[in-house]
């Protein structure tokens, strides 16, 4: 089994910064990518941005250049690094790690709240 806990969300105004922590626990040899997606009221949840295994990183268009994530060489905790946030991304954020096996997002954590003020 594998326990996903995000950390870092909270309010910022337009413009400002926020990182977020996901800190994996138990069975994490068997996690290969590690994504973040996150939720606004009332829409559906949306991809934001992938970690490889081998650390190659895809970004959605709407965060791109804005955010960034990384991962520690332990692969333990992965990171979201928002800049130049917009009110636009305020969401639940969502951390999820894929399966070596069938690639398929299978863990996911509890998610962290991100409001940003106009």
């Amino acid at each position: 089994q594998v326990q996903l806990v995000e950390s870092g969300g909270g309010l910022v105004q337009a413009g400002g910064s926020l990182r977020l922590s996901c800190a994996a626990s138990g069975s994490i040899s068997s996690i290969n990518a590690m994504g973040w997606f996150r939720q606004a009221p009332g829409k559906q949840r949306e991809w934001v941005a992938t970690i490889s295994g081998g650390g190659t990183t895809n970004y959605a268009d709407s965060v791109k250049g804005r955010f960034t994530t990384s991962r520690d060489s332990a692969k333990t905790t992965t990171y979201l690094q928002m800049n130049s946030l917009k009110p636009e991304d305020t969401a639940v954020y969502f951390c999820a790690g894929t399966r070596w096996i069938d690639g398929r997002y299978s863990y996911w954590g509890q998610g962290t709240q991100v409001t940003v003020s106009s």
